[in-house]
């Protein structure tokens, strides 16, 4: 393992609002989304991350950031950054906008994150778990009253999720529009990364191509494009290494971020799903999910109402050589269950160490 290198887990985090103005609610509303460039690029200014790339549809806008993503609904965004960007520090202009722009009001925040290949390269207060609580608890107003945070163990090593979840009612069911509780969210971060897939996410020298269109050939050289042969695919290649990818499907997102320096590389990839979808939608995306990094050791955190998906989760991994390491689950306010799960590959050093 490297001494130093690029952080490829990122930090999450995602606010939902509410309001009384027709304009900014419910499916016809814009919200969220009336807010100006230059309003998210200060906000990004906090964060210290720029747009690289961007699209839209009829329900949401996906920006590729420097450093990961970022969504925004009419009454939901999100925001998901690597490296040492200071993420937090994007909830007061948030708040300030939505408020004073958009007369719209915090409902429920979520804030989660994985292991820190490099902790002590994470500045204040992401150098540990406790002191970013204290700092979202000063960050929040107080009518999100009903607060949990915890720290999610495996019995892999490298591998722990961390969860912070705040509302303003005190429910486990997701806050507004009832069918939210049907979605589930999926959040998968890999790590020892197959080396000759890795290579894939390597600029070659000199190619003379921006960031769009070397993206665009890494999407379809790596498989990524059949992930969700649906989506329509906003992608972006950085130099000399690394990937990002947001995904369009009707309301629904997906996003990978891949950092595929040898020694610490790292992908991650997030799909939102519904319990009524076809059984076999997440057996055929997570096989296509593995065959394109092929990790070591993954872990998958499954929010949702239902208990259903998380199992799907373990019966698709573990025809493809994953062995669950462990398991764990938990409620939290206007988040629902969040169940943790950590996977090894029976081929790897990670696996054979253990056995």
């Amino acid at each position: 393992m490297a001494v130093s290198g690029f952080e490829g887990f990122e930090k999450r985090l995602e606010l939902h609002f509410f309001g009384d103005d027709p304009k900014n609610m419910g499916t016809l509303g814009l919200g969220l989304r009336l807010l100006d460039f230059d309003s998210i690029q200060e906000v990004l200014d906090e964060v210290q991350c720029t747009v690289v790339s961007a699209v839209a549809n009829h329900y949401f806008d996906a920006y590729v950031l420097s450093e990961s993503s970022l969504f925004v609904y009419p009454t939901k965004i999100i925001i998901k950054t690597c490296g040492t960007t200071q993420l937090l520090k994007s909830i007061p202009p948030l708040l300030r906008h939505a408020s004073l722009d958009l007369g719209l009001t915090l409902s429920s925040c979520r804030y989660t994150r994985g292991n820190f290949i490099f902790p002590r390269a994470q500045p204040f207060p992401y150098t540990n778990f406790q002191n970013e609580v204290v700092y979202l608890e000063e960050s929040l107003p107080a009518a999100l009253c009903y607060r949990k945070a915890s720290v999610m163990p495996s019995k892999t090593p490298s591998h722990a999720w961390h969860v912070f979840s705040a509302s303003t009612q005190n429910t486990t069911c997701r806050f507004g529009d009832s069918d939210e509780d049907d979605f589930y969210t999926l959040e998968i971060c890999m790590t020892e990364l197959d080396r000759d897939l890795a290579r894939n996410f390597f600029r070659r020298p000199g190619d003379d191509k921006n960031g769009d269109s070397a993206g665009k050939e890494m999407t379809e050289l790596t498989g990524i494009s059949q992930i969700n042969p649906r989506a329509l695919i906003c992608d972006f290649a950085f130099d000399p290494c690394g990937y990002s990818m947001n995904g369009i499907d009707g309301d629904r997102h997906s996003t990978i971020h891949v950092t595929p320096e040898d020694g610490y590389s790292y992908a991650s990839f997030e799909c939102v799903g519904s319990v009524y979808d076809d059984r076999e939608d997440v057996v055929r995306m997570l096989k296509k999910v593995v065959q394109v990094f092929r990790p070591a050791t993954m872990s998958v955190s499954t929010t949702c109402e239902s208990h259903e998906v998380w199992t799907r989760v373990a019966g698709a991994l573990e025809p493809l050589g994953f062995k669950c390491r462990s398991c764990a689950a938990d409620e939290f306010p206007a988040a629902g269950t969040v169940v943790y799960q950590t996977f090894v590959d029976r081929r790897s050093n990670n696996y054979n160490n253990k056995s």
